[in-house]
C-alpha cells in the first residue's frame, strides 16, 4: 500500500459511519427547508419569482422547484439529465397533488422551451457540470430576453471541501494534500463505482475554481448584474484578495441577465 493511501485511510471515518449523499428521502425531508439558500443568497426572492415562468436548472429531485411553485405561484419547469431523479420528482409533485401547470420535469433535452422563461436558478451544480460553459449557455438559451439568471454553488475546487470527500474525509484541501489515485483508492472504500478521477464520481466534478469562472462569465454574453463571495467562518472580504480567495471562498452567487 502506498504512504499516502495508508495515511488517508488512517485520517478517514471507518466506511460504516460515513454520511451517503443526499436522496430522494433526504432531499425531501419535510423538516428540511428547500428554498433556504436561495432565501439567503437572493433577499429579493419573492420579487424575482413570484408569478414568474421558472427553469430550475439541475433540479435533481425536485424539491426546490416544487417548493418554488408552491410558495410563489410560480410556474416551475425542472430540468435534470438524470431520468432517475426526474421520475422521483415526477411521483413527488403528483402525490402532492400539483399540477403540470404549476411544476413539471420534462425528458432531458425536450423541445420548445428555448426562449421561454423569465428567470433560470442553478443552486449547487455548477460545479458538477461536465460541461460547464455549455450548460451556462443553455441557461442563456431558455431565457427571454431581459430575463435573469440566479446562479449559486459552492465549494468551488479550491476550498477546504472542494473535493466533495467530506462523507468520509474531514481532511480539508484533501484534493490539494493527495495525489488523486490515492483519494480514489481510499473512497472505493466508501463508494463502490469505480470511479478512478474526481469527474467520475456520481455527481461528477469540473474543478471548478473562481478564475475558471470568471472566464466563463466573461465570455457567456451575460450581463452580470452583482457576483458575490461567501468567504470561510464569514470572511467575506476574502474575495477581493486574489490569491487567497481561491483557497478560502466557500460560495459564489451571481445574478446575470440576458440583455438580448
Amino acid at each position: 500500500m502506498a504512504p499516502d493511501v495508508w495515511l488517508l485511510s488512517k485520517l478517514c471515518r471507518s466506511p460504516e459511519s460515513a454520511d451517503y449523499p443526499p436522496n430522494v428521502a433526504a432531499e425531501l425531508d419535510p423538516k428540511r427547508d428547500p428554498l433556504a439558500r436561495l432565501r439567503k443568497e437572493y433577499p429579493n426572492l419573492p420579487a424575482i419569482v413570484a408569478h414568474k415562468r421558472v427553469a430550475d436548472f439541475g433540479c435533481g429531485f425536485g424539491a426546490q422547484a416544487m417548493a418554488l411553485a408552491a410558495t410563489y405561484d410560480c410556474q416551475v419547469v425542472g430540468i435534470d439529465t438524470n431520468p432517475r431523479t426526474l421520475a422521483a420528482a415526477v411521483k413527488q409533485a403528483r402525490e402532492r397533488g400539483l399540477s403540470d401547470a404549476q411544476v413539471s420535469f420534462p425528458p432531458p433535452a425536450s423541445p420548445g422551451l428555448s426562449g421561454t422563461f423569465d428567470v433560470v436558478i442553478s443552486q449547487n451544480a455548477m460545479e458538477h457540470f461536465p460541461q460547464p460553459a455549455e450548460a451556462l449557455a443553455s441557461m442563456r438559451t431558455l431565457l427571454r430576453p431581459g430575463g435573469q439568471i440566479l446562479l449559486t454553488f459552492g465549494p468551488p475546487w479550491f476550498a477546504p471541501w472542494g473535493s466533495h470527500m467530506h462523507f468520509f474525509c474531514r481532511i480539508p484541501w484533501v484534493n490539494l494534500l493527495f495525489r488523486e489515485s490515492a483519494v480514489m483508492r481510499v473512497r472505493a472504500r466508501y463508494r463502490s463505482d469505480g470511479a478512478q478521477r474526481y469527474e467520475e464520481i456520481e455527481s461528477g466534478l469540473n474543478r471548478m475554481t473562481l478564475r475558471k469562472l470568471d472566464t466563463l462569465l466573461a465570455q457567456s454574453r451575460l450581463r452580470s448584474d452583482y457576483i458575490r463571495y461567501r468567504g470561510v467562518k464569514g470572511q467575506d472580504w476574502i474575495g477581493a484578495v486574489p490569491l487567497l480567495r481561491e483557497l478560502l471562498i466557500n460560495r459564489v452567487t451571481c445574478l446575470l441577465t440576458r440583455s438580448n
